[in-house]
């Protein structure tokens, strides 16, 4: 399908890096890469350079901190949205035992954008008030109205339950509280990927040990950081990769 400049400009301006899965009327140009480089300007990542990154990223992190931790494969979401590939994505979960662990981190990649689940306190009763099973969900997009998941996301949790013979009733696991803070936003349409990254980095490195709804938003703030904190841990990152593509 052509997508006419009038429509593509329209559509720039309320989700800039949605474009990515947009097809142009020009082909680009394709110039050689040198092997062992890593371009500056790479700041798109398709999901094998996000699982790259998450992979080194998340082995940096000290055993006292992962402990505490899962993480979801940044593409079983997607693929849980296929229904033909549903039951074995929530085959692989059940190995992960969720439900044993304080967070769940899961990255999200829908239309070319990334954003970032993470469960919260799961194996707790869901009357607890001291550790509240919850779900945040951080967009660096908040133009793109983070919201618009909330349907999938819910029935990707209700599945998740009834996949390993959770004894929770429907309409509880349905109230589960999902919350969206007002974290730092991304500055063009290529950064959303970088931006997931860093947010997991931080979460990781300050999550409470019990999370309350009482006490949220803790960290998470529109200053939470600044641009420069954001680029230096991009060019520490994005230093793993120089021998990978």
């Amino acid at each position: 399908m052509k997508i006419t400049k009038r429509r593509l400009k329209g559509f720039e301006l309320s989700a800039p890096c949605l474009l990515a899965n947009i097809p142009c009327r020009e082909r680009s140009k394709r110039r050689p890469k040198s092997k062992n480089s890593v371009p500056k300007q790479k700041k798109r990542l398709d999901t094998a350079a996000f699982e790259f990154y998450m992979e080194n990223l998340w082995s940096s992190f000290p055993e006292d901190k992962r402990i505490c931790f899962t993480r979801f494969d940044c593409q079983w979401f997607t693929l849980y949205m296929n229904a033909k590939s549903r039951i074995k994505v929530l085959s692989w979960i059940k190995r992960k035992q969720i439900f044993s662990k304080k967070y769940v981190v899961i990255p999200l990649v829908f239309r070319g954008h990334w954003s970032l689940l993470i469960l919260c306190h799961f194996g707790e009763s869901l009357q607890s008030k001291s550790r509240t099973p919850c779900m945040l969900l951080l967009d660096s997009l908040q133009t793109a109205n983070p919201r618009r998941l909330e349907p999938d996301i819910r029935k990707f949790v209700f599945d998740i339950y009834r996949a390993q013979g959770r004894p929770e009733k429907e309409d509880i696991i349905y109230k589960i509280p999902l919350l969206v803070p007002k974290v730092p936003q991304q500055r063009d349409g290529e950064e959303c990927g970088n931006f997931v990254l860093y947010y997991i980095n931080l979460f990781v490195e300050g999550a409470p040990d019990n999370f309350s709804i009482k006490d949220y938003p803790y960290f998470m703030r529109k200053d939470w950081f600044d641009a420069e904190r954001l680029d230096r841990f991009c060019e520490r990152l994005h230093s793993f990769g120089r021998d990978f593509w």
